[in-house]
């Protein structure tokens, strides 16, 4: 899971199929709702952050076609690894992160989706070959009385990985500075696609 060295395709690949078998489903967040548990389980923190992306169907439809690309892990620090994943139920999703000198792969099952006219996104649970325990919420919406397009990112987690527990003010702050360079990319992945 953490290395000094990149994981390679083989690993990757390796590290997904060993993921293969697993049935998961979302316990903590709804992919309208957001959270549904009234207080968190013990250890687990909680993180929402949502953003305008813009105004307009067209804008809506670039968000979409981004999301599928995986541009809000595109962030240069954060990647998927396996970009030809789908946004689809029961997809494997291969999220690779270089921080602190260390390479570390997750691995995360989509087990849920939405996709309609107003609402595109997905929650995915973790795997054991995760650094943390938890689900994470992605979602865009378009409001079609105010025309606006919004990224709501929501995550309930807890360190899983003893060196994520270590490390875990490091996590947290890593955590967050994900929520804001997912945004950031989003919105920049979407102006350059309708400007």
């Amino acid at each position: 899971m953490f290395s000094f060295v990149r994981p390679n395709p083989t690993e990757i690949n390796r590290a997904v199929s060993e993921c293969s078998r697993l049935k998961l489903q979302p316990a903590l967040l709804a992919s309208r709702q957001g959270l549904k548990l009234p207080e968190l389980p013990v250890g687990f923190s909680h993180d929402f952050s949502r953003t305008q992306v813009g105004k307009g169907q067209k804008i809506f439809e670039a968000a979409v076609a981004a999301f599928k690309k995986w541009k809000q892990f595109d962030l240069g620090w954060v990647r998927v690894a396996n970009p030809g994943a789908r946004v689809a139920f029961g997809e494997l999703i291969a999220v690779e992160i270089h921080a602190l000198r260390l390479w570390s792969l997750n691995i995360s099952q989509i087990d849920e989706v939405v996709r309609d006219a107003s609402a595109f996104g997905s929650i995915y649970s973790t795997t054991p070959h995760h650094a943390e325990l938890g689900e994470e919420r992605f979602l865009l919406t378009f409001d079609s009385r105010t025309e606006e397009v919004q990224y709501e990112l929501e995550a309930v987690s807890r360190p899983g990985h003893w060196m994520a527990k270590l490390g875990y003010p490091a996590t947290r702050a890593f955590q967050h500075r994900f929520a804001r360079d997912s945004h950031r990319c989003v919105r920049e992945s979407v102006s350059q696609s309708v400007g």
